[in-house]
């Protein structure tokens, strides 16, 4: 009878031991539809207050978790060109995203010119300068600092380099410039007060934060090449369908409605 009742706990043990084996496993490696469609975004810097919009409208509607990283559009591209694991990838330059579809590494056909980008002379409420002088205020002998993305590999930076060549202007400012790793940090160095100005993104001086903090002057288009801005589904994606709806949804009415809030002039 003892030998019974020890095999019976034998069993009864085992079948805990199993049972918890598989609840452990189960949430090591969730099943479903919910983390299948989990989406992770390279998106260049500009689009940081637009995408904070958009992100969660999208995950309301679709149900999708996205992880979203903002940086400088060049050094997304080593990464990506390097095995990052990306699914959309979001340039401030479309040349970038076509160069990764010439290596074969995006999806064939996924190219989406999203945007043309904008750049702006932005300054805090305390500067007391008159914008309306545009980029030629950036002589004046009260503006120390100066800031602007790296142009190395920020498109926003390579189209302030140009537009201050453009008004000649360049020469005499050049050894103002602070650099940011990216956009959105050279709107930062403004914004702190770190800078006395900036050259930043129409999307950002467009935030709230940054309406409150400051004012700006838009740089015209003539004086730097266009900043036409692409997105790409990556072919090492782990869910090629999600990212297309992410695509669809940044395409959709809404989508374009929060784009066009943000400054962003649409292709045609």
């Amino acid at each position: 009878m003892t030998g019974l009742k020890h095999h019976m706990w034998s069993l009864y043990y085992s079948g805990w031991v199993a049972l918890l084996a598989l609840v452990l496993v189960v949430f090591m490696f969730p099943t479903g539809s919910a983390a299948a469609e989990d989406i992770t975004i390279a998106a260049a810097a500009d689009l940081n207050f637009a995408f904070k919009e958009l992100v969660p409208e999208y995950e309301k509607t679709s149900g999708s978790h996205v992880k979203l990283t903002l940086g400088s559009s060049g050094n997304f591209y080593a990464q990506i060109q390097n095995g990052a694991q990306f699914d959309l990838y979001f340039s401030a330059d479309i040349g970038y995203p076509k160069k990764l579809e010439e290596a074969g590494l995006v999806v064939p056909g996924s190219i989406y010119p999203y945007a043309v980008g904008q750049i702006v002379l932005w300054t805090g409420n305390g500067s007391h300068l008159d914008l309306s002088k545009g980029l030629e205020i950036l002589r004046e002998p009260t503006i120390k600092k100066i800031a602007i993305a790296n142009p190395k590999h920020a498109p926003y930076g390579r189209a302030a380099v140009a537009a201050m060549e453009y008004f000649k202007v360049y020469d005499q400012v050049k050894d103002k410039l602070i650099l940011g790793e990216n956009i959105s940090q050279a709107a930062q160095f403004i914004e702190s007060g770190a800078c006395d100005a900036g050259i930043i993104a129409l999307s950002l001086a467009l935030a709230p934060v940054m309406k409150a903090a400051g004012q700006y002057w838009e740089i015209p288009a003539v004086a730097h090449p266009p900043l036409e801005q692409g997105a790409v589904i990556l072919k090492q994606s782990k869910n090629p369908e999600a990212a297309r709806q992410f695509l669809e949804f940044i395409k959709s009415p809404h989508g374009q409605e929060i784009m066009k809030r943000y400054g962003f002039t649409l292709p045609s």
